[in-house]
């Protein structure tokens, strides 16, 4: 791990970097499997400054790791129809959208325009829907694994870097015994996340400005999938010094984790482009993550090798991603 110099001894300030990195490792062998470079192509229509950011970030990690990479800039009320004939392309394997765009309802529905064959950012509605179902193949021959939000993900496979998740246990159960805040609850980050780590085992609160909520598969992990609870009392007041993990997303400069208010020895993960977490947090966290965009790259790019994999596996098998009975079974690999 990478740590700090200016942290105490007692915390360790781990960089998203060096998680790319082994992530990066498993990327190249994939990578070997497939006949030509994978092409994703990146559709910017946003004037938000961050989302052009981000787009020149995916572009240099593409190219710098042997994939190819396209942004296409149109007006977003050509968009749709861009986006329609990237899913029509054979030479196109994967599609992103930089978002925000209309700042409505209209970006879900730009979301659901994408093509599942090459949705890289889980996003489609089968995707969604397994996720939130803890259904982890879209095909009971367990060929073609689930695509998941890259974000979310990055957050697992951090979490899973650091050895939170615990290995002993079976895929599915090795969050159990952990309690983990999120704090944060939009429908692209925040919520798919509680789901996710709910769904390998642990007890999540999400914190939002209204309420907080609970995500649990119950005593004895005994649910298929994670139930949702709410309960007045429950506040981000006297759900942080519960938890053993703490995970802060709020998009704005103005918000900070109370950091008195933190269990000694937390593991605390900023996903935020603003710090949510002040300085004082390394004199109580035991692991300190401030940033995650590297992570959440690569993953994309594990995503990008997954449905082109997908593709590859169901050629010759028609009926691999199809659900049988209405029906997809419940899988056990983790993600």
């Amino acid at each position: 791990m990478a740590a700090n110099a200016d942290a105490p001894a007692n915390c360790k300030v781990v960089l998203a970097g060096g998680i790319a990195k082994r992530l990066l490792v498993e990327v190249a062998e994939g990578l070997e499997q497939v006949s030509k470079p994978p092409l994703l192509v990146g559709f910017l229509s946003s004037t938000d400054p961050a989302a052009r950011i981000y787009a020149d970030w995916t572009g240099r990690t593409c190219r710098e790791n042997g994939f190819e990479f396209q942004l296409r800039e149109v007006d977003r009320e050509e968009l749709e129809d861009a986006i329609m004939a990237a899913n029509n392309d054979d030479s196109v394997d994967g599609i992103m959208v930089y978002y925000p765009i209309f700042g409505t309802g209209q970006d879900r529905y730009i979301q659901q325009t994408v093509d599942v064959s090459k949705d890289v950012e889980g996003l489609t509605d089968r995707y969604v829907r397994n996720m939130y179902h803890n259904v982890r193949f879209l095909d009971e021959e367990k060929q073609c694994k689930s695509v998941l939000p890259c974000t979310p993900l990055a957050v697992v496979k951090i979490l899973e870097y650091l050895q939170i998740y615990n290995t002993f246990l079976p895929y599915g159960n090795r969050l159990h015994g952990h309690t983990i805040t999120v704090i944060n609850r939009s429908e692209v980050v925040g919520r798919p996340l509680a789901a996710l780590l709910a769904n390998d085992g642990a007890c999540v609160y999400s914190v939002d400005i209204g309420n907080v909520q609970q995500f649990t598969r119950g005593a004895g992990l005994r649910e298929k999938k994670h139930k949702v609870m709410d309960d007045p009392k429950w506040t981000l007041e006297n759900r942080l010094p519960l938890s053993d993990v703490v995970i802060s997303g709020v998009p704005g400069d103005k918000f900070k984790v109370p950091v008195h208010l933190l269990r000694e020895g937390a593991v605390c993960i900023n996903f935020s482009s603003e710090k949510n977490f002040d300085p004082e947090v390394k004199q109580k966290a035991s692991i300190y993550v401030p940033a995650i965009g590297k992570v959440t790259i690569v993953v994309l790019l594990r995503n990008l090798l997954r449905i082109v994999q997908n593709r590859k596996d169901t050629q010759g098998h028609p009926a691999a991603a199809v659900e049988k009975n209405g029906t997809l079974e419940q899988a056990a690999p983790g993600p």
